[in-house]
């Protein structure tokens, strides 16, 4: 076993324990019933062991789909609502029985609020002016849409949005499919649109099974994948970067297509190479952030994306990091919203 393995091993032990075991520890030693480290231990290694296999064996099992989803999200909120509850316990100015209904009366509005806030869609207007545009376009970008963990009902949604919208085309920014039991038939919901369709691969489309063949077929919904590419349309130069390859090998595809005269548009799933190609790309378009999805995840995301969220701009060259047009996971949001993007490129 690689090191690397071993401790990413290793880390989903430690948060097995901190998300789905931890705050329930504490809410029940409040309780009058506390938990032994012996009882600690076997629960953290059944949740681990689920989750281990849940995602190592890229299971369809929707039973086990569900447990590890829905138990990460509950979890993840209530380990963030109990830390300042377990401050105030050592103030020894609230009794642990109060402590416990007052965290339950905090933690299950929150979750409902997540959950009704997860199937909402938001339309963001972002009009851009450059000289390099000759004629004023608009057109519609999306990411993170997770057909396969998200039931492909969702994408009527957003198909119905986005012709609302009548854009010139469509750009997809990866993760558009993410579980090994989407079905190409999953997506046939995108032919409704009658337009172009452009599309990168995030990081998710390579965690499934027959992954490559499934990508193959994206073509048969109307799926044009730029798959280290480019290609001139409407007087724009449309580059599409893949997410299985490292920064430095994005950079240097970017820079060969590249074409100084037209406005460029570099779509990568991840915005890690923006301080590289900010002097150069117009415009470049990402997502997988999800802009941390649940409060105050978003903090996190930014250590390693300090661009996580919203419209960035250096010497009028712009990035767009989209938070997503659905969750991953767990059917919650709070914090951040899903959202369709509606871009007016403008002289």
């Amino acid at each position: 076993m690689k090191v690397r393995e071993l401790i990413s091993i290793i880390i989903l032990y430690f948060i097995s324990y901190l998300i789905f075991i931890f705050p329930f520890d504490v809410l029940s030693s409040w309780l009058g019933k506390p938990t032994s480290i012996f009882e600690a231990i076997i629960s953290t290694t059944i949740v681990f062991s689920l989750c281990l296999y849940y995602f190592r064996s890229k299971s369809t099992n929707k039973i086990i789909k569900f447990f590890v989803y829905e138990g990460f999200g509950i979890g993840t909120v209530s380990f963030f609502l109990i830390l300042p509850f377990i401050a105030v316990e050592y103030l020894n100015i609230i009794n642990n029985y109060k402590l416990a209904f007052i965290f339950f009366a905090i933690q299950i509005p929150c979750i409902i609020y997540g959950y009704i806030n997860s199937r909402k869609i938001k339309i963001k207007n972002i009009s851009i002016k450059s000289d390099l545009i000759n004629k004023s376009i608009k057109f519609v970008f999306i990411s993170d849409v997770h057909i396969g963990s998200n039931h492909s009902s969702y994408l009527i949604k957003i198909v119905s949005e986005i012709i609302k919208l009548d854009p010139k085309f469509l750009i997809i920014g990866g993760d558009l499919i993410d579980s090994s039991s989407f079905k190409i038939d999953d997506l046939k919901e995108l032919k409704k649109l009658n337009k172009p369709i452009y599309f990168v691969t995030g990081n998710h489309e390579y965690y499934i099974q027959n992954s490559q063949k499934h990508l193959d077929d994206l073509h048969t919904v109307g799926i044009h994948t730029l798959n280290n590419e480019s290609l001139q349309i409407h007087g724009l130069n449309l580059i599409g970067i893949s997410d299985n390859i490292t920064n430095n090998l994005k950079i240097n595809y970017f820079d060969k297509l590249f074409q100084k005269e037209l406005f460029n548009i570099l779509v990568v799933h991840k915005p890690s190479i923006w301080k590289k190609v900010s002097t150069k790309a117009n415009l470049m378009l990402s997502g997988h952030t999800h802009n941390g999805q649940i409060f105050p995840f978003n903090f996190v995301v930014k250590l390693q994306f300090p661009e996580n969220y919203g419209i960035y701009n250096r010497n009028n060259k712009y990035l767009y990091v989209s938070s997503g047009s659905a969750t991953w996971g767990p059917k919650i949001r709070i914090g951040s919203n899903n959202e369709i993007i509606r871009i007016e490129l403008k002289n």
